[in-house]
């Protein structure tokens, strides 16, 4: 029988109160499994990457979320999905870098030729673009494919340098709003977006620096995976501090004790 099991995923916070309330029972049934905690996949990000210490961890891909706990509740923000917020995360850099390349086709202020030039080379010629990318039930991704090569031109190209620095901003706005604004914290990032390496990591380190002066920013210890584990050896073991939450944190079989 297994002791303890964490569950980390994405839209764990909108699964509703009836499957949350169906899910350990079937998990029970299934697995044999004595305690079980259900995760949105930010917190096992925050697990992996800070452990059960107080700071925020900013999480960033095709979207972008910062979590944040003093270790008595969770700070969220952003998050929201590419048409409402995920601002600084790779379909939003990406999108900016094609809205350049678009202005630059047009002959609109703003554009820059080398996007236009780099854009055309990944997805065709530009008139042909929102044909290309508008049905696709994938465009948060398809946009976010972009973001390297928005990177890749920034040694150069000072619209591109501009785009990667208007997102560390976003970046680290929510940072800001996510960390726990007392005592000294850490920060962490996590992320496949933070692969693009020092074209946005310097930027992002020098903004989080300047808004967020109590907090030091670590690398982070690992990933969600190594997250839900640390949370499932922490319930088995009864030393699960991390704060409870319904739609975040939720661990229905302490109920039932």
């Amino acid at each position: 029988m297994l002791d303890a099991v964490a569950i980390g995923a994405a839209g764990m916070a909108t699964l509703g109160a009836a499957l949350r309330a169906e899910l350990p029972g079937a998990l029970e049934h299934a697995l044999g499994v004595r305690r079980l905690a259900l995760a949105a996949d930010a917190v096992t990000a925050y697990a992996g990457a800070l452990g059960q210490r107080p700071g925020a961890v900013v999480a960033a891909g095709t979207g972008m979320i910062a979590l944040g706990t003093d270790l008595t509740g969770w700070r969220r923000a952003d998050g929201w999905g590419h048409l409402l917020g995920d601002c600084g995360g790779g379909a939003w850099i990406g999108r900016a870098g094609l809205e350049a390349a678009m202005r630059a086709y047009d002959g609109r202020p703003g554009g820059s030729p080398a996007l236009l030039s780099r854009m055309e080379v990944v997805f065709g010629p530009a008139p042909e673009l929102p044909g290309l990318l508008y049905p696709r039930s994938d465009r948060p991704a398809v946009l976010a494919s972009f973001a390297p090569e928005v990177a890749a031109l920034s040694g150069d190209d000072p619209v591109s340098a501009g785009i990667l620095a208007a997102a560390a901003a976003r970046i680290a706005e929510s940072a800001a709003a996510a960390c726990p604004p007392e005592g000294p914290r850490e920060v962490a990032l996590t992320g496949g977006l933070f692969k693009l390496g020092d074209p946005l990591l310097v930027p992002v380190r020098a903004e989080l620096a300047d808004r967020l002066p109590h907090a030091t920013t670590v690398p982070a210890g690992t990933g969600p995976l190594g997250g839900a584990l640390l949370v499932a050896a922490a319930l088995a073991t009864g030393s699960l501090t991390l704060p409870r939450d319904p739609g975040l944190l939720n661990v229905p079989t302490e109920q039932d004790r």
